[in-house]
């Protein structure tokens, strides 16, 4: 088991779209960033990035980069999700936290995690999101920005199922899909 953390912060200002999980959110200001700015999704693609040991956002998505100017999170999140499939690694789960003082997020949280998993190929239930304020405290309490926290667990696929080295010799028997319980497959 592998575990990954990511944290997020966008400044708000007027002009920009408010963006979360995929979701864009009716409010007077938005996240200021190179993409979409969505730190509810950056926070969950370092997490997985890390958990993998593949580095972080900024190493696969620079802001320097103009391909990336304005891009839909999503679209980087359905990469990351690519790149753990291409080193056979399967997600177990994430939890994540938005950290904001306003708008109130939970109308939003549902398709939020939806939008996660489909991006993914999850179940819904293997994505929690929450959100909480800072009670006015700090950048984020007086509404300024807007961050977000995530935590993730993630497996290397050949830990369930084949021994795939050269000297390997299929089947490791590690409890996972019944074949050293005598199941047939």
């Amino acid at each position: 088991m592998r575990i990954g953390m990511g944290y997020d912060v966008h400044k708000l200002t007027e002009g920009r779209e408010l963006i979360l999980g995929g979701v864009k959110i009716p409010y007077e200001k938005g996240l200021l960033g190179h993409s979409d700015a969505d730190v509810l999704l950056h926070a969950v693609m370092d997490a997985l990035l890390g958990a993998a040991s593949l580095g972080d956002i900024g190493l696969h998505f620079p802001d320097t980069d103009e391909a990336y100017r304005g891009v839909s999170s999503l679209k980087l999140l359905k990469r990351v999700g690519e790149l753990l499939d291409e080193h056979l690694y399967v997600i177990e789960n994430i939890d994540a936290t938005i950290i904001a003082e306003r708008p109130k997020m939970r109308p939003y949280i549902d398709e939020m995690r939806e939008n996660i998993a489909r991006a993914l190929t999850l179940d819904v239930d293997q994505v929690n999101i929450k959100a909480t304020t800072e009670e006015g405290l700090g950048f984020t309490g007086k509404g300024e920005g807007v961050s977000s926290q995530a935590i993730c667990c993630i497996e290397k696929m050949t830990n369930f199922s084949y021994d795939v080295t050269e000297q390997g010799t299929g089947c490791r028997n590690c409890q996972g899909c019944g074949i050293s319980k005598g199941q047939v497959i």
